[in-house]
């Protein structure tokens, strides 16, 4: 299994949803950075659920850091975080049934009935909170180097907000959001993505979502063409989250139906001879590099495929159809639970791209 993403700084992830632990190994960091644990408590706190409106499994994500810290400080060697299992219920699973858009039958098929099925294992989405515990560490470190990262949900179900592209104050933006448990900008939009979401757990049913992260302070000349472009690696990172299944960049998708004339981003130096874009429709990308403006991506989640609704599905050890009523603890929409998780990724992915360009001291010294 190939669970070690980076090149200067890799991040690996180990453990499975009803193991003793998930957890995280950063490598390359550099010697010196702060780790507050009170901070990396607190992005955990944000993924955790916290209403109704998540799963019922409470995990108090009571981590501890194994190695490379002395003192508060990293020490420049493999920093290990494990985040121990404790309200489990396994009894939940039965090996064999198939859970629609599960990854239940592809991961038997791949290692032979060996994988550790109960709660889906190695491919839960318990595994995002080790993600969320490195961002505890590469975020902070982000930010003293001036860069800032946030993510909200754009939209959930019929439901959705300003994009970031359209708002006037993004850095108030992004701070107003930091402060927020329900992340979305707008209190008018969250109050009808909250009914979104309760209406399909009242329905026995899930809702989807698309997320929109926005990185301010990102010096122009980050990205490696052609594979490892700004674009390519952020999307790798991204296509890794279980229930990710679309990325785009700026306005994406929406852009192939434009003009040129509409969508390219007028080019201007200000009187400092700072350059700037009057619009951003590619998303502070150009030929897979950043060009200095804000990176805005999106991710498209989709429903939560656990529902408790009776589905049609297999059971692949007896080779016959069932009808399937899925038990456990679910979330009725994912993309809340999701916005922290997809900031810590896209740190990593950040932290990562620096640490070629600027040496891996760059996270304690600076870029500039």
């Amino acid at each position: 299994m190939k669970n070690t993403f980076g090149n200067s700084l890799s991040v690996t992830l180990f453990g499975e949803s009803h193991g003793p632990a998930v957890g995280v190994v950063l490598d390359g960091l550099a010697p010196g950075l702060e780790v507050d644990e009170k901070i990396i408590a607190e992005y955990l706190a944000k993924r955790r659920p916290n209403s109704k409106l998540d799963t019922a499994r409470k995990e108090k994500d009571e981590f501890e850091i194994l190695s490379g810290v002395f003192n508060g400080k990293t020490t420049g060697t493999p920093l290990t975080i494990s985040i121990p299992n404790k309200n489990v219920k396994s009894k939940d699973y039965t090996y064999g049934e198939a859970r629609p858009s599960h990854a239940d039958y592809t991961a038997s098929v791949k290692y032979h009935g060996f994988e550790d099925y109960r709660g889906g294992g190695h491919f839960s989405g318990r595994i995002t909170a080790a993600l969320v515990a490195a961002g505890g560490i590469i975020i902070p470190a982000l930010e003293k180097c001036g860069i800032s990262i946030g993510t909200h949900m754009l939209s959930c179900g019929s439901v959705a907000e300003l994009s970031f592209l359209d708002m006037a104050d993004l850095p108030a933006a992004l701070k107003e959001l930091s402060e927020k448990d329900f992340p979305v900008v707008s209190d008018f939009a969250a109050g009808l993505m909250k009914e979104e979401i309760e209406n399909a757990r009242k329905a026995n049913d899930s809702v989807g979502g698309i997320t929109e992260t926005a990185i301010t302070g990102l010096p122009a000349g980050l990205g490696e063409p052609w594979f490892d472009s700004m674009e390519s690696m952020l999307s790798h990172m991204m296509f890794s989250i279980g229930a990710v299944k679309g990325v785009q960049f700026g306005r994406g998708f929406e852009m192939s139906e434009s003009l040129g004339s509409e969508v390219n981003d007028a080019m201007r130096y200000d009187r400092h001879k700072k350059l700037s874009t009057s619009t951003n429709n590619n998303g502070g990308i150009n030929g897979g590099i950043t060009n200095g403006m804000p990176v805005i991506f999106s991710c498209a989640f989709k429903p939560t495929p656990s529902i408790a609704q009776t589905q049609k599905s297999i059971d692949f050890v007896n080779k016959k159809n069932i009808d399937l009523n899925i038990h456990g603890r679910h979330d009725p929409a994912i993309v809340k639970r999701a916005c922290p998780v997809v900031s810590s990724a896209a740190a990593i992915v950040i932290a990562d791209m620096l640490c070629q360009r600027y040496g891996t001291d760059v996270l304690k010294n600076g870029f500039k």
